[in-house]
């Protein structure tokens, strides 16, 4: 029976210090030289070599100043900070490359609906259709107080306007401009023709809009929705929206939990469970033989700053850990910061002591340290296992961890026939999911095309089985557990 293909992107970010905190100071490492452009375009280049689906670059508005009450630590250890722009990197590197993709990162909470739709637009035409949206509401305190709001947004606040939000982009982008709308005819000198493009008019909760969208459609018209929010309310809002979602594993058994809820999240807004590809982050150290791998291991030990990634888990969580001797327990307190995160310290039993044990490397992602055999034979075990549908790779030394996975497990995995050998022509969209560059129909973005009428005419003649509610065997297979 044929695999699965395994899924990848590369996980970054236009900072110093990403998710493996410390490592910037090692001599191999050149994440200092991010805000050289030729940093960016080499890296689009590598990963495009390794055939990547993505890269899939974070970004975070605000500093982490929870730890130890203030930002000292993140300055010196420079914990995502300074951290310059993702979106200015995307026209650059696609450039220099033809199929790479690219998951951008951008806050909705601080960004008005209406230039952000052209922002992007923008990009998914400079791409030829190969860009996608990380959607995230934000949860710095230091977010919003820059912001000039007193504090943040209460959570489950912050995606009942992202819903909003969403339905704003989508009717500028699916709505405004019909698919004939330009005709550029230079005789009769008519580029687009005004019955064909429509005034957006909306009046809602957070958002009034009324206006053009400014961009002609560019080839995906919405670009792909990443998301990764993995608390109730979080799950709700990526089962309406996210076509790619991105989870934090601790183990396989929750691992796989996890991704049935995303599955069971799209099933319940009356989407297909196996149309939204779920990512894991996960860190990998690899070389030729084990036992090289294991000194790469403690090589790279050497540098990281556990206390640096304890930090950065700090304003995840939105607890101060420095407030708590070494191995006293770390009391679970309800914050407005990552539901998620503060989650993990629900039972009372972490301590400081053992956060800093698991930032050993300077972030607490799963990590796997081995030859390529042994590197392959985990990652096919994840998906196997969990139902993951590929992984987001961090940088450890940078660019040397993206060479040596190149180098070294794809191979591997092309041998095994878990990983392509070779681009599929198409936009990002199209790559991922071999059903065209827009939208599926059962998307609720959808419904605010142009042609939206005709699909829900044809919604009343199929099967509910073939579009809305979905079938009784994926009901059954994807019903959230208690």
């Amino acid at each position: 029976m044929a695999r699965k293909p395994i899924l990848l992107n590369a996980f970054n970010m236009n900072c110093v210090g990403h998710i493996n905190h410390g490592l910037w100071t090692h001599p191999r490492d050149c994440s200092t030289d991010y805000r050289k452009l030729s940093y960016w375009t080499e890296l689009a280049q590598l990963l495009e070599r390794g055939l990547f689906d993505g890269l899939f670059l974070a970004d975070i508005v605000g500093v982490y100043d929870v730890y130890q009450g203030g930002a000292d630590l993140t300055l010196k250890e420079s914990i995502q900070l300074p951290v310059n722009d993702p979106l200015l990197l995307v026209s650059a590197m696609a450039g220099v490359t033809r199929h790479l993709g690219f998951g951008v990162t951008a806050n909705l909470s601080y960004d008005a609906p209406y230039l952000f739709a052209r922002r992007m637009s923008t990009l998914d035409h400079l791409s030829e259709g190969r860009v996608g949206w990380n959607i995230v509401t934000g949860y710095l305190e230091s977010a919003a107080r820059a912001m000039g709001l007193q504090q943040q947004v209460e959570h489950d606040r912050r995606y009942d306007q992202a819903d909003e939000y969403l339905e704003v982009l989508y009717k500028l982008w699916e709505g405004s401009w019909e698919e004939d709308a330009v005709i550029t005819d230079r005789q009769r000198r008519i580029y687009a023709r005004p019955d064909k493009v429509h005034k957006v008019s909306h009046r809602g909760e957070f958002f009034n809009v009324e206006g053009y969208h400014l961009c002609e459609p560019s080839p995906q018209r919405t670009p792909v929705l990443f998301q990764a929010g993995s608390s109730t309310r979080g799950l709700r809002f990526a089962g309406e929206h996210a076509e790619c979602v991105f989870i934090s594993g601790n183990n396989k058994a929750a691992t796989r939990a996890q991704v049935d809820k995303v599955r069971a999240a799209a099933l319940a807004a009356g989407r297909d469970p196996h149309g939204v590809k779920v990512f894991m982050g996960i860190s990998v150290i690899v070389a030729p033989t084990e036992a090289e791998a294991r000194a790469r291991h403690a090589e790279y030990l050497a540098y990281a700053s556990a206390e640096a990634g304890v930090a950065h888990f700090a304003s995840s969580t939105g607890i101060d850990f420095a407030r708590f001797a070494l191995d006293e327990p770390i009391p679970y307190v309800k914050t407005n910061a990552i539901e998620s995160a503060a989650s993990k310290l629900k039972d009372n039993s972490l301590t400081r002591r053992q956060l800093l044990e698991q930032h050993a490397l300077g972030g607490r992602y799963i990590l796997l340290v081995g030859s390529p055999t042994q590197v392959a034979d985990e990652l096919l075990s994840w998906v196997d296992e969990t139902g993951l549908d590929g992984f987001n790779l961090t940088r450890i030394v940078a660019p040397e961890s993206y060479a040596d996975f190149i180098d070294l497990v794809v191979p591997e995995l092309q041998a095994r026939g878990a990983y392509k050998t070779a681009y599929a022509e198409g936009s990002l969209r199209h790559k991922l999911f071999g059903a065209g560059d827009r939208l599926p129909r059962t998307h609720p973005g959808a419904r605010f095309s142009v042609g939206a009428n005709s699909f829900a005419e044809e919604r009343a003649v199929l099967p509910e089985s073939s579009i809305g509610r979905p079938s009784a065997r994926l009901a059954n297979e994807f019903a959230p557990t208690r």
